[in-house]
């Protein structure tokens, strides 16, 4: 049965985090994914009291969220977070609008630029990849999108495929994982509400409990490299549902 990880950022509202691993442990999960807002600021006494919390309760945080900046000016930091807690995917998760490109060229040179960043993580034998959203699958100019200029920049990252946002950018995730099958090395699992459901969570929805073909889609993506797959919401109202009824649908796939 495939390891189930779990993304923290969906549980940042319910703190303490300490009270979330245990939520974690208890119902079965065995890895979670970080994100900077974790442990961007924290000390190395922090970092392994941090993991000393995750080993506590049988987890492991196997893969990591790094804004694009801290990877770049923070390398050596980047590092050691990643190898005091026993990671071994760097995923650069996101670029805020006010920073993306507005052309293919522009789109090409950000790939480029995740390719030199890449570097010394990939020397230092991490995974290391790119975390899409929607905007990546929005048509440029000239009729290409963001999602194939970035990879067409960085011809030696992977892909961790958030296939809920691939959704909600219009695009179809089963011509996707066909095509860039070969780059994926994680998978985020969320669901996305029927329209005009779940307004209060942004219309998220948990894992198995909207309208996202769950069951094809896990079948499809045993074809690639996918090594986690890391269950998210964005904006859960209930985090003890949102833990226990997307760990119970993702066993039946």
């Amino acid at each position: 049965m495939t390891k189930l990880s779990y993304q923290l950022y969906s549980a940042r509202n319910f703190q303490p985090y300490s009270a979330i691993f245990e939520k974690l442990g208890k119902a079965g999960y065995a890895e979670v994914e970080g994100f900077g807002g974790i442990y961007a600021d924290l000390d190395d006494a922090g970092l392994k009291s941090l993991r000393a919390e995750l080993d506590k309760n049988g987890l492991v945080m196997a893969s990591g969220h790094f804004s694009p900046d801290f990877l770049e000016k923070d390398v050596q930091k980047s590092l050691n977070i990643a190898k005091i807690l026993g990671m071994d995917s760097i995923y650069a998760p996101h670029l805020a609008a006010d920073q993306r490109p507005a052309d293919a060229a522009g789109w090409t040179a950000f790939g480029k630029r995740l390719q030199e960043v890449s570097k010394p993580y990939k020397d230092a034998g991490y995974e290391f990849g790119w975390h899409n959203h929607d905007f990546e699958f929005v048509k440029l100019a000239d009729g290409s999108l963001p999602i194939e200029r970035i990879f067409e920049g960085a011809p030696d990252i992977s892909w961790e495929a958030d296939i809920a946002w691939v959704i909600r950018g219009d695009a179809d995730p089963f011509a996707w994982i066909e095509k860039l099958g070969p780059r994926i090395t994680a998978v985020h699992v969320k669901d996305i509400a029927p329209a005009g459901e779940a307004k209060d969570e942004d219309g998220w929805a948990d894992v198995g409990h909207g309208k996202v073909e769950w069951a094809k889609l896990i079948a499809a993506l045993r074809g690639t490299r996918a090594k986690h797959f890391v269950v998210e919401h964005d904006n859960p109202n209930d985090i003890d549902r949102n833990i226990s009824r997307s760990i119970a649908s993702f066993q039946t796939y």
